[in-house]
């Protein structure tokens, strides 16, 4: 029996490994970990979450915006497992806003990042999938993305656009 998935938080070296592609043979292998991937995403509120934050350095994640505590104002999508993701084509435009992650607790930064962006992965039946994300959604695929190349939000942040959770909330009146 399989432990339970742990989200790893920031400091732990798993999450500064660039992820590896992963074959069609591996995708079939790694289907029950990418579907648990939603379960942990889910109870945790959040909207994304890439296999690296569990500390396995697969190129996959998943993508589930919606309304919830942490992003009350997220648009509904219905969560989507993306393997071997790739960004195709990004928009000039950029807008910086704030982000979370769940392997940093507790701290959110205003992070510029592309507001339209056109991108190719695999679904969970090896299908190629070619599409295009904006807003708030393109923003979780950009920060997804970046986790699979050993990226954190926090390294895109300027000094002066990080803050606690709870200074957060009260900046965008959530509490």
């Amino acid at each position: 029996m399989q432990a339970p998935l742990e989200i790893i938080q920031l400091g732990n070296p798993l999450l500064r490994v660039p992820a590896e592609a992963l074959s069609a043979v591996q995708i079939e292998t790694a289907l029950p970990l990418l579907k648990s991937l939603e379960q942990i995403m889910l109870s945790h509120q959040g909207v994304g979450i890439a296999a690296p934050q569990v500390g396995e350095p697969l190129r996959a994640f998943i993508v589930a915006s919606r309304p919830n505590d942490r992003y009350p104002h997220a648009p509904l999508m219905e969560p989507t497992i993306m393997i071997n993701p790739e960004l195709l084509w990004q928009s000039e435009e950029m807008e910086k806003d704030w982000e979370g992650c769940l392997s940093i607790p507790g701290i959110r930064a205003k992070i510029n990042r592309y507001t339209h962006i056109r991108v190719r992965y695999l679904n969970v039946l090896g299908d190629v999938i070619e599409t295009e994300f904006t807003g708030f959604i393109a923003r979780i695929y950009q920060h997804e993305l970046d986790h699979l190349n050993g990226i954190v939000f926090l390294d895109r942040a300027d000094k002066l656009d990080i803050a606690t959770e709870a200074e957060y909330r009260k900046v965008m009146g959530l509490d």
